[in-house]
């Protein structure tokens, strides 16, 4: 089993990158661990709790492992990117990664593929599925398998596609010669980390507690005063320093219908009178949902404050007068900001 081979089979599993690392520590556990004692993970416990140290070794998932096999998959759709919508300042974005089907499922569907066509070209084997919620430090052995290089917004970039991936891993218990890591291309480009409306990205990689994708998806409680006119009209997630990458300027657009809008930047007025149960049937089975309904009317709510139109006083005052702490609080900001 060669890497070349791995390519092959993971192209008939729709994955557009694939590529092979070793099942041992990377040097780059050692800045995650900074990252964590800096604080930079926010309110997000399972990236500091007994995980954290299992992040150290791929084994502590699969003890027999001896390779990686390393996936990514184009989510890039030929719509707009932030903000260039027809009345944009009256629309919540959604980040693009969360437009359609939840992504957790279909990147599983594809490497479970992959296991049996490996299974059935090599033989019994032992092997663990890992897409983004698993411990493991997947961008960097995304790297290490050649996938690309990790920007300085830490995000994945190859070469000739751009970052819009998804990535997902398939641990083995094969020992098959790795991929080598490419260089680092981002030079002495700052676009990221200047077009970032709330200057989350620093020496040690983005501070998810001044990242707008943290406030508006991982933060259950009030968005910090300081950080909430730098959101702008977000309302899931963020691609600003995805959208400005200079690697992303000709990066093709998938095939794959799952990945489709269902819709781009829906009306702030619509998605503010959404009852519990509406707020579930319009993002069904999509990567929203993760908001929780009282999360997503603050940031809705929040949205419409940065918008600065007065045609959303009606619907935020009907929030401020919510049972909701958190969603009151989001929109009496609001209408201040309004006024």
């Amino acid at each position: 089993m060669t890497a070349e081979t791995i390519r092959e089979l993971a192209r008939e599993c729709g994955f557009e990158l694939a590529g092979v690392a070793r099942a041992v520590p990377v040097a780059e556990r050692d800045r995650y661990h900074q990252w964590v004692a800096a604080g930079h993970a926010g309110a997000m416990g399972y990236l500091t709790d007994r995980r954290a140290g299992v992040r150290d070794d791929p084994r502590s998932l699969l003890p027999s492992a001896r390779s990686i096999v390393c996936v990514g998959k184009l989510y890039q759709t030929p719509f707009p990117h932030t903000g260039a919508v027809e009345d944009a300042e009256t629309r919540g974005w959604i980040s693009r990664y969360a437009w359609g089907s939840d992504y957790h499922d279909e990147m599983r569907r594809g490497l479970e593929r992959l296991d049996a066509l490996l299974r059935a070209r090599a033989g019994p084997l032992e092997s663990k599925l890992c897409v983004d919620t698993a411990p493991l430090l997947e961008r960097s052995y995304a790297r290490l398998a050649g996938l690309g290089w990790i920007g300085k917004n830490t995000c994945l970039i190859n070469q000739q596609m751009g970052s819009w991936f998804f990535l997902g891993e398939l641990l083995v218990s094969l020992e098959i010669a790795p991929d080598a890591p490419p260089p680092d291309r981002c030079g002495t480009c700052t676009r990221c980390i200047d077009a970032c409306p709330t200057e989350a990205i620093g020496p040690l990689g983005v501070d998810s507690t001044r990242c707008i994708s943290y406030f508006t998806i991982e933060l259950r409680g009030p968005v910090p005063e300081e950080h909430r006119a730098g959101i702008g009209t977000h309302v899931f997630g963020c691609d600003i320093c995805q959208d400005v990458c200079p690697w992303n300027g000709r990066a093709p657009v998938t095939q794959d219908s799952v990945f489709l809008p269902r819709d781009v930047a829906p009306p702030l007025d619509r998605m503010a009178a959404l009852s519990e149960q509406e707020f579930r049937a319009m993002f069904r089975d999509t990567p929203v949902s993760r908001a929780r309904y009282s999360g997503f009317l603050r940031n809705v709510a929040i949205a419409m404050g940065n918008s600065g139109r007065s045609a959303f006083r009606a619907p935020l005052e009907k929030l401020a007068a919510s049972g909701d702490d958190l969603v009151a609080d989001a929109a009496s900001w609001a209408l201040e900001r309004l006024a």
